[in-house]
């Protein structure tokens, strides 16, 4: 398995790509906008305020909103100027004043000489915490680089492997002429959004493009239309293509269930022999609708197995039943 990426996002990046989440200007240290975030909860500046040790996280956006401002108030000019010059701001990522609340001079003053961004939003503090923790879970969730092709079918990420040269490609190109839809060619982002969900989309660089072995490089949504394409989707299962070996066993009956571990997450693999003959585009369409099923309770497996049991006078098991 790949190593795990620990991403992290600029404070310019945040001010570009959180435009939908909420108002963001910026107050202060323009110089400083290539700091970096990379933990996605935001953090008070209370403790810090108050002299109580350096309790601040870097990496963090450190939130001065409304008791913070009010205290604040309440002290002389040197006062403030003091208690801001023992923040280590040089060493923080950003600061950002809620409720479109005015950033006390001492603080922009300090802010600009220590190149800290400071920023203000028209939110309350709760609302503008949840929205960034929100793009933020996003943008900096644990990420790992895959190689394969990935298809939106049915709604669900299926996310197609194999060695080079075995026909991945010619497989999801057949899969899109059937209406499915193409996330990704060849690279695959992965990242693990909260406890249980793999998500999957296209690099930037790839995005809507496929390669095939003859043809070259296509731009599938300017061949067959917007529809054809998928931003993103949740992986749900792993279908690997597999060159047929003669003297290989295979599972003929599919009572054997296995799965990938992806960012500490068991996702289902269904290992498919390819060989000449084959319509392997068919077959993972019948393996996706299969897999569906499953996911419904419908197991033709088990349903199989009990038939077969019942006609040999066999109770079946608990589990079976």
């Amino acid at each position: 398995m790949n190593t795990p990426i620990k991403p992290s996002i600029s404070v310019y990046q945040i001010l570009k790509e959180a435009i939908n989440y909420l108002d963001l200007r910026i107050l202060a240290g323009d110089s400083g906008l290539n700091r970096e975030i990379n933990v996605c909860y935001l953090q008070r500046l209370g403790l810090a305020l108050a002299q109580r040790g350096n309790s601040l996280d870097y990496g963090r956006i450190q939130v001065l909103g409304k008791s913070e401002h009010t205290f604040l108030t309440q002290l002389t000019s040197e006062e403030r100027f003091k208690i801001f010059s023992n923040l280590p701001l040089k060493n923080l990522s950003v600061i950002l004043l809620t409720r479109d609340l005015d950033a006390p001079k001492e603080l922009i003053i300090l802010a600009e000489e220590a190149k800290l961004p400071v920023l203000v939003t028209s939110e309350i503090s709760s609302i503008a915490t949840a929205k960034l923790t929100e793009f933020l879970q996003e943008k900096l969730s644990p990420l790992v680089i895959l190689h394969g092709v990935m298809i939106d079918m049915f709604g669900m990420g299926i996310l197609l492997q194999g060695e080079s040269g075995v026909g991945k490609s010619e497989c999801a190109l057949d899969l899109i002429t059937r209406g499915h839809r193409l996330v990704s060619d060849d690279v695959v982002e992965v990242r693990r959004i909260g406890s249980d969900k793999l998500v999957c989309n296209a690099p930037t660089m790839v995005q809507d493009h496929m390669e095939i072995r003859g043809l070259g490089i296509l731009n599938i949504k300017n061949l067959f239309g917007f529809s054809s394409i998928s931003l993103s989707q949740r992986l749900s299962l792993i279908i690997k293509l597999e060159r047929w070996e003669q003297h290989k066993f295979y599972d003929r009956i599919g009572l054997e269930e296995e799965f990938n571990e992806i960012l500490e997450l068991h996702i289902p693999l269904i290992r498919l022999p390819v060989t000449f003959g084959r319509n392997v585009s068919t077959l993972v369409e019948v393996a996706v609708r299969n897999h569906l099923l499953k996911l419904r309770g419908i197991n033709a497996v088990q349903e199989f197995t009990n038939r077969h049991a019942a006609a040999l006078g066999i109770k079946p098991s608990r589990q079976e039943k």
